[in-house]
């Protein structure tokens, strides 16, 4: 991986840690220090320095002409209220942050790891359909890693920066496509921009549009968009963004070779699980009847792109099944 820190070995490697998401406001992070990002940008470095799992081949041009576009909506105007570097370089160094706090613990599952190797390779399908979405992908330095908690979560943060965290693969006994609609569906918030459009949206009713107008000089507007960015793990997206989420990532999936199917069932345990302690991934995703009546409606959209789609050349199982305590 990416992540300049030392891993423990798969024997080593506990799942049972307190991994906290990210802290709120009053730290000394860089979403709270603009001048870290210009270090962080320029820190950005080439390609040739990605892991091989994250190269992104070319799409072919047409590959965005069918599929679900058509159902999501035009860019937000509150996006463009807040810099996508200054927000992808506060998610790189806050997701490297949480890494090694992960790793202090022997809690940051090895490059080694069967669980590691089976989200990279699912992720290395999908990462090549995420151009079409947004053009800025094509420079985003990916990273995904297993994280051992027993929580059920999962996200993307923005500029690519996916994390798992084992529970939700041991406890739901995630098949393939099933990882792959959730890492489509996370992946979808970061390409949509979903982060930075709340940050937007907050922004403008706090601050209000006047002082909004002097933002691209930064001062005090962009310090005040910038220490909103601690709540970036945390943010509650709607349920518009939700919708959109579910749509794109199901199309992802599809492109990749994963059964945009598995969204039904993978929804269906999730409400299952909701029976008992809600998961954490539930209080920033809810399930329900009606989010699984409207993925069933958009099957037959993606029904080709899925059929026509290469298969995967391996097949992983999720790791054993916790006992119950």
């Amino acid at each position: 991986g990416a992540v300049p820190i030392a891993r423990v070995s798969v024997r080593a490697f506990r799942t049972d840690a307190a991994i906290e998401l990210p802290h709120g406001m009053g730290c000394s992070c860089a979403l709270h220090s603009r001048r870290l990002f210009t270090a962080l940008l320029a820190a950005g470095g080439a390609a040739a320095a990605l892991p091989a799992w994250a190269q992104q081949p070319n799409v072919q041009p047409d590959a965005a002409a069918e599929g679900l576009r058509r159902d999501v909506g035009k860019e937000s105007k509150f996006t463009k209220l807040v810099p996508a570097e200054q927000v992808e370089a506060a998610a790189a160094k806050q997701y490297a942050q949480m890494m090694q706090q992960a790793a202090q613990q022997r809690a940051l599952a090895p490059d080694s790891h069967p669980q590691v190797q089976r989200l990279r390779f699912i992720a290395q399908r999908l990462i090549p359909q995420a151009q079409t979405w947004n053009e800025r992908a094509r420079q985003w330095r990916w990273e995904v890693n297993l994280l051992g908690s027993k929580d059920l979560n999962a996200f993307c943060m923005p500029g690519g920066k996916i994390a798992f965290f084992y529970g939700i693969l041991a406890n739901l006994q995630l098949s393939d496509d099933e990882v792959a609609t959730i890492m489509g569906h996370e992946m979808a918030h970061a390409l949509r921009e979903h982060a930075r459009e709340r940050m937007g949206k907050t922004a403008a009713t706090r601050i209000g549009a006047s002082v909004l107008s002097a933002f691209l000089g930064l001062g005090n507007t962009g310090d005040a968009l910038l220490n909103m960015g601690g709540q970036l793990l945390t943010l509650k997206f709607s349920r518009e963004d939700e919708s959109e989420a579910d749509i794109v990532g199901m199309e992802l999936a599809a492109r990749a070779g994963y059964d945009p199917a598995a969204g039904v069932t993978l929804w269906q345990k999730m409400m299952a699980a909701n029976k008992g302690a809600p998961p954490q991934f539930l209080s920033t995703h809810p399930a329900g009847a009606t989010r699984i009546k409207d993925i069933e409606g958009k099957l037959p959209k993606v029904a080709t792109l899925y059929a026509r789609a290469g298969k995967p050349d391996k097949q992983f199982g999720p790791p054993a099944k916790p006992a119950a305590s």
